[in-house]
């Protein structure tokens, strides 16, 4: 079968097509802008006007048609409500003139799907992303959720520290260069709270410090991302103790930093695991993880009505039973 998936749940507007063991296509296009965060109305606009020209690309870049389409996929939610919308009412459209079944996608169960296309079976999967910051694993027929943040997500914290540094969004492959020239550590707020995390009084004593004036900006982001991700690896390692799994993966955007990476393959070797981080484009918000995950939601039997395609901007990663595995 060939599934086609849109995703768009914040700035990034995606498409992909895949088979059950190949990506043919995952094209996107992400909303960026200089000083100032994301407007749900900027994204939702911007989706709009390049859902048209996005698809017709990657139809040309898999080398097939609309009528060679099994199955369209959608990212359902969690996410922002206009942008959301915008993915949605263009599954419909097509599943309706094309005559394709629909299936809605939960977006952060996308993150931890698309790993096992890779050979990757039972994860622990530690899902780093802008809005989202979860420890997630599948247990009885549901992913749970072991631990996340109770305030922001790590990508956003990231993005807002960039902003009062003044140098865009988004901020974390900034932040990351930056970092790489830090030198000392400035103790900042450490915040794990049984399995869960919080980032905001982190945030808030960061910019506090970068006001002061006392302290070099590569220092600061150094020790920011010393102190998060650190936090991280402990959640996700307590996880991986009460689970017994033997497989941990990162996902989301933030997994492209590098120091996150390495912490985390430290603490999987120290355990003997597996560590798995796919590659880049299938880490950041994507389309080819929506249509994977739906075509696997499909072949396991979950079946969708139109009326049953409604956003859900608070879409909670443990309401889907898990019926595909």
């Amino acid at each position: 079968m060939i599934a086609l998936g849109i995703e768009g749940t914040a700035h990034t507007l995606g498409i992909g097509i895949v088979t059950e063991k190949k990506v043919l296509a995952n094209v996107f296009d992400t909303l960026t802008t200089e000083k100032s965060g994301i407007h749900p109305k900027e994204a939702a606009e911007h989706h709009a006007r390049l859902l048209k020209p996005l698809l017709k690309k990657a139809l040309e870049t898999a080398g097939i048609t609309m009528e060679d389409v099994d199955l369209i996929a959608f990212s359902q939610g969690p996410g922002l409500g206009p942008a959301l919308r915008v993915v949605a009412t263009a599954a419909r459209a097509l599943a309706i003139r094309y005559n394709k079944p629909i299936v809605g996608v939960n977006h952060c169960i996308a993150h931890v799907e698309i790993t096992k296309m890779f050979g990757v079976k039972d994860p622990v999967g530690l899902y780093v992303s802008g809005g989202n910051t979860q420890v997630l694993a599948l247990e009885g027929g549901r992913y749970r959720v072991f631990g996340e943040t109770l305030d922001i997500g790590i990508g956003n914290a990231i993005d807002t520290f960039a902003r009062e540094l003044g140098i865009g969004f988004p901020g974390g492959p900034k932040i990351e260069k930056l970092a790489q020239k830090g030198e000392k550590y400035i103790e900042l707020p450490y915040a794990v709270k049984g399995m869960d995390l919080g980032f905001s009084g982190l945030l808030t004593e960061a910019v506090r410090k970068y006001r002061t004036g006392k302290y070099r900006v590569e220092d600061l982001a150094y020790s920011f991302q010393e102190t998060a991700f650190a936090a991280l690896v402990e959640v996700t390692e307590r996880a991986v103790a009460h689970t017994g799994k033997e497989e941990v993966v990162l996902v989301g955007g933030v997994a492209a930093n590098n120091r996150l990476r390495e912490m985390l393959r430290i603490m999987a070797e120290d355990r003997g695991m597996k560590f798995f981080v796919p590659p880049y484009d299938l880490c950041r918000d994507n389309g080819a993880m929506i249509a994977y995950t739906g075509l696997r939601m499909y072949l396991g039997g979950v079946r969708f009505k139109i009326s049953d395609t409604v956003v859900k901007q608070k879409f909670r990663t443990d309401e889907v039973e898990v019926v595909w595995t």
